[in-house]
């Protein structure tokens, strides 16, 4: 992008006061499922939560998977597992059944359980945080978890705003939590990728540039899913104009007299690249 593009930050009080409150209850929590957007599996990792979850077990789980350019997200989701990691991808449109999250999650704690027998104290229910960048799909997670609509869902960021208990069955309890981001977005390409992504609120954005970025990400990235939704099979970053009218044409987004609606077309652009209508992507590299 050009080199006086805005920079984005967003961090809400809502977000500081999440911190403190899951470093206030982290010592009842026996594991944490840390949620990712496969998408965007480097972009969507939260930044600065290891002191908050003082070496808690820890499940990654990179939802929209259906969504995502396997190959180069399976190679970067590889990555976390060497470094320890333990990684599980779900497709939360069509996995009605998580159970295989349940089983892990059980395995991964089955030592505590056998400590507190020891101690002669009695099992109880697993406790679970869940944690994420805002719109990773935490809320649909636990929808999916639970068998039945417990949380609020929202193609928005922010949609949580406290931290709550939530019953998955007689042996899980989860900790829902409002999306986190970090004080200060130092790396604006991962900015730009999250907000390409709705992990960031649209309200603080200049689509323009959001629209360029991402019509600059897919021209490098996947040229082919351009040229198959928007006739597109060349780009003039320089005079990106053109190439708005060309979409607004190609996508009826003109006003009276045939003037190319921009602000449409940004919406379409951005709505284009969430729904998976330019097919599968991993923006991050």
């Amino acid at each position: 992008m050009n080199d006086n593009k805005t920079n984005i930050n967003w961090y809400p009080g809502h977000m500081a006061k999440t911190k403190r409150e899951i470093k206030e209850k982290i010592d009842l929590i026996d594991l944490v499922y840390e949620v990712i957007d496969a998408r965007m599996p480097l972009s969507s990792k939260v930044q600065d939560v290891d002191d908050l979850l003082k070496g808690k077990p820890r499940i990654l789980i990179a939802t929209k998977y259906d969504l995502c350019d396997k190959k180069v997200t399976d190679g970067l989701l590889e990555k976390y597992r060497q470094e320890g990691m333990n990684v599980v991808t779900c497709d939360l449109m069509n996995d009605k059944n998580l159970n295989f999250l349940i089983e892990k999650s059980k395995e991964i704690v089955a030592n505590q359980n056998e400590i507190r027998k020891a101690r002669g104290l009695q099992n109880r229910a697993l406790r679970v945080l869940i944690i994420g960048v805002p719109n990773v799909g935490k809320s649909t997670l636990i929808n999916r978890l639970v068998g039945r609509k417990a949380t609020l869902t929202g193609n928005k960021p922010g949609v949580t705003k406290n931290l709550g208990w939530i019953r998955i069955n007689k042996d899980i309890e989860l900790l829902d939590s409002p999306g986190i981001l970090w004080p200060k977005l130092e790396n604006q390409e991962q900015a730009y990728i999250l907000a390409s992504l709705s992990s960031i609120k649209e309200d603080i954005l200049n689509l323009d540039e959001l629209s360029f970025f991402i019509l600059q990400k897919m021209y490098t990235l996947y040229p082919e899913s351009l040229q198959k939704r928007y006739g597109l099979e060349k780009i003039d970053f320089d005079n990106i104009e053109e190439t708005f009218d060309a979409i607004a044409k190609k996508r009826g987004a003109l006003l009276k007299g045939g003037v190319t609606d921009y602000d449409k077309v940004y919406s379409i652009i951005i709505q284009d690249l969430k729904e998976g209508y330019l097919g599968p992507i991993t923006l991050d590299r």
